[in-house]
């Protein structure tokens, strides 16, 4: 495994179990600090909130894949990095009792508590897989939608992730993601920063270089949606190794993309 993903893997492990509060300590989430930025601004409603058993939301996004998704009841949907389960508890409601929801996730202690909150809420139609997104645990064209919320960026090799994709999705399957991207040179300070890797800063690609590696991974329609500035939602004391709002502005950008397999 590399080093990239050993940072992630200890960090979001220890976010799961409790040791520590997002990647930065206390308070802190992996993108954002959820004290000040409630996920009402980065596109939930509060009915969404309100909808998943306590625990699943870790306020570790950076949009809402759900709204961009279009989903429809008895689809099989994929949530790619799926944490404690937030996002993918939401699509079970929206698929329903004839469809299904598949997270795959390679933190043992994120997969363990997304099953207690499925377990909780009584979902039947969800389940979690402990995988690598690289070479996930899932079955060729058996998925209608993939989402994934601020955890693609994290993924060393965009590429093979980006073909994965690919190659579970049914022809004309479709992709929802929200992600980071970056619009502009990295402070150096972030350069190879395990801190700065773990804050969804400097593990992040171009965006055209995001772009193009979706369309060379054979997803067609790829489409920017919306984006913002995610100076703010970084940005923090601790989060990216230290750097502030003003340095991360114009450098770092939440994108909402959606594709479709051919």
């Amino acid at each position: 495994m590399s080093e990239a993903k050993e940072w992630v893997k200890e960090r979001y492990g220890a976010i799961a179990a409790g040791a520590q509060q997002g990647c930065c300590g206390a308070g802190a989430a992996c993108c954002g600090n959820p004290a000040a930025i409630a996920a009402e601004s980065i596109g939930y409603r509060a009915e969404d909130l309100a909808a998943v058993p306590e625990g699943a939301n870790l306020g570790l996004g950076c949009g809402n894949p759900i709204a961009l998704a279009g989903i429809v009841p008895g689809e099989t949907v994929l949530d790619l990095g799926s944490g404690a389960g937030f996002d993918a508890f939401l699509a079970a409601a929206r698929v329903g009792p004839s469809g299904r929801v598949i997270g795959v996730d390679m933190t043992p202690e994120m997969v363990a508590q997304a099953q207690a909150n499925a377990a909780k809420g009584d979902y039947a139609n969800v389940e979690f897989r402990l995988g690598d997104i690289e070479s996930m645990p899932v079955g060729d064209a058996s998925i209608d939608l993939v989402i994934s919320n601020c955890v693609l960026n994290l993924v060393p090799d965009k590429a093979k992730a980006f073909a994965e994709i690919a190659r579970v999705l049914k022809p004309g399957g479709r992709v929802a993601v929200s992600d980071i991207v970056l619009d502009g040179p990295l402070p150096e300070s972030l350069q190879g920063s395990e801190e700065g890797y773990c804050s969804c800063i400097s593990g992040a690609v171009g965006r055209e270089e995001y772009l193009a590696k979706l369309a060379a991974a054979g997803l067609r329609q790829v489409q920017v949606v919306s984006e913002a500035d995610a100076a703010t939602l970084l940005a923090s004391d601790c989060c990216g190794g230290g750097a502030t709002e003003s340095e991360l502005s114009g450098v770092v950008t939440s994108i909402h993309v959606t594709a479709r397999r051919a």
